[in-house]
């Protein structure tokens, strides 16, 4: 009988934010297909168990809420006493609830979009990243998005925050290379999850939307999955401070 490959990231163990749904959920699939050992979290407990159960045995989906520091404390712990030291860390989770005119913002939302979309990837990299280091390997991938390289309209703190993190992503390749932890950022386009349902669920709002793209569908979440599996695999291993936009060429127009 032949043996079946290992896969690429065999006897890896990840840790995925906002994994109960979408681009996070999707990732995780894949992460597991591929061998790692992966721990979901997201804010409820009855739908990490049933994303987990639904990708396979072995998943560990922990409650925790990102923008919450002793929650991010606990989850790590977790991980590491059920899994092993992290050797991915995934910073998907994010949020959006501030859309509208920039003037019309508050402090409160602008809290909010920090805490969640960068406070927390700045929080689990700080608790993960000196183990990676003390091990001289691991892989840091931050989802991103276009509109942290082109400002999306009426949504200023969702491009603020994600333009952040690309320079978060860039900052910590810069400093973490030499201690063999990679970081890199994944900008995905217009992918259908509920996140940006505004955009795509709308016939007339789609339609303007691709008036121009090159590629003429919404992106799905296994097509931002395949990315990151190359690029916490070590195939990826001479890439680092790098954002890979997967936008079927938004950008271009």
């Amino acid at each position: 009988m032949s043996r079946q490959p290992a896969g690429l990231l065999a006897g890896k163990v990840a840790l995925i934010t906002g994994g109960s749904r979408g681009i996070g959920a999707a990732i995780a699939a894949a992460f597991h297909r591929e061998g790692a050992k992966v721990a979901i979290c997201g804010r409820k407990q009855e739908t990490l168990d049933a994303v987990a159960a639904s990708i396979g045995a072995g998943v560990l989906a922990c409650a925790a809420h990102v923008g919450r520091a002793n929650d991010l404390k606990a989850l790590v712990a977790k991980v590491e006493q059920e899994l092993g030291p992290i050797d991915i860390l995934v910073n998907n989770a994010a949020t959006n609830v501030a859309q509208g005119p920039c003037l019309s913002l508050d402090e409160a939302a602008f809290d909010k979009m920090v805490e969640v979309n960068l406070k927390s990837t700045f929080r689990l990299t700080r608790s993960i990243a000196p183990g990676m280091c003390e091990r001289g390997r691991g892989s840091i991938l931050n989802i991103a998005s276009v509109a942290g390289l082109k400002p999306q309209f009426e949504s200023l703190l969702y491009s603020m925050t994600k333009a952040a993190l690309i320079m978060m992503t860039k900052s910590y390749a810069q400093e973490l290379g030499p201690k063999g932890v990679r970081v890199n950022a994944i900008a995905p386009g217009l992918i259908q999850t509920k996140l940006s349902e505004f955009f795509w669920k709308d016939e007339e709002r789609r339609r303007i939307f691709f008036k121009d793209q090159p590629i003429q569908h919404v992106g799905q979440p296994e097509e931002i999955a395949e990315l990151a599996v190359l690029l916490a695999s070590d195939r990826a291993s001479y890439v680092t401070g790098e954002v890979v936009v997967a936008d079927g060429g938004f950008l271009l127009t």
